[in-house]
C-alpha cells in the first residue's frame, strides 16, 4: 500500500516557514547577546573609562614606562617591546585583580 501524498497541512510543525523564522530570530538574538556580553573583549573598554583598580593602573604605568624607556634607548626592538608589554599587563593584572 503506497503512502498518500502529504499535503502542506500534514507537515511537521518544525518544517513550516514560521518555525524557521522563529529559529532565525532566536539565533540572531543570541548572537547579539554574546556580542553585548563580550563587547569589551571585542571592542576594548569604553573611551574615558576610569581604571578599575588604582594599584593596577600604577603598576601598568611603571612597567609600560620602563618598556617605553627601553625602546627609546634602543635596548629592545618592536617585537620585544610587544612581548614585554603583554607580560607587564599580565603581571599587573595578576598582582592586582579586580
Amino acid at each position: 500500500m503506497a503512502d498518500a501524498p502529504r499535503t502542506p497541512d500534514a507537515r511537521h510543525p518544525l518544517d513550516r516557514p514560521a518555525a524557521r523564522v522563529v529559529a532565525l530570530a532566536l539565533s540572531a538574538a543570541l548572537v547579539a547577546l554574546l556580542v553585548y556580553i563580550h563587547r569589551d573583549d571585542l571592542f576594548g573598554p569604553a573611551a574615558g573609562a576610569a581604571p578599575d583598580n588604582p594599584q593596577r593602573a600604577a603598576c601598568l604605568d611603571q612597567r609600560l614606562g620602563d618598556v617605553r624607556r627601553m625602546v627609546d634607548e634602543g635596548l629592545i626592538d618592536d617585537g620585544q617591546a610587544t612581548l614585554f608589554r603583554n607580560r607587564a599587563e599580565a603581571l599587573c593584572h595578576g598582582q592586582y585583580p579586580d
